[in-house]
């Protein structure tokens, strides 16, 4: 009996990590970047055009909701090294928007930073509570 009770306690700290990874990571991230852009100026693009920062890298916010969830879940599963991989794909993905927008890459730097950090606080929260359950 023990052992469902494990299994189902394991799979509870696991689902609420990587709900809390996914949910409350977007607004803290939203917040992180609203004070970081408090003093920016506007993106300028290859054209000279003025375009507000949020327009720039589009899809942020579920882009950073699967950042999140995929970090998290690679503590879980013990492979922290896949963030590495985490990181690359979405620096290649969002590469030419970086390269084509003057402060995009403040901006992506930031989201990602602030993106990561949070997943990895609640992925390690998460297995320092599933040690403690064994």
């Amino acid at each position: 009996m023990m052992g469902g009770v494990h299994l189902v306690l394991t799979i509870l700290i696991a689902a609420v990590a990587l709900a809390l990874s996914a949910g409350v990571g977007s607004p803290l991230t939203a917040w992180i970047l609203g004070l970081a852009s408090r003093s920016e100026p506007p993106v300028r693009t290859e054209d000279g055009a003025a375009v507000a920062p949020e327009d720039v890298l589009r899809g942020g916010t579920w882009i950073g909701v699967l950042e999140r969830l995929a970090v998290t879940g690679s503590i879980l599963v013990g492979y922290p090294a896949a963030i590495a991989v985490v990181i690359a794909i979405k620096g290649l993905g969002r590469f030419p928007e970086i390269s084509s927008a003057h402060g995009a890459a403040e901006r992506f730097i930031i989201g990602t930073l602030t993106s990561c950090l949070w997943g990895a606080v609640v992925g390690l929260g998460a297995l320092a509570a599933l040690t403690a359950l064994t």
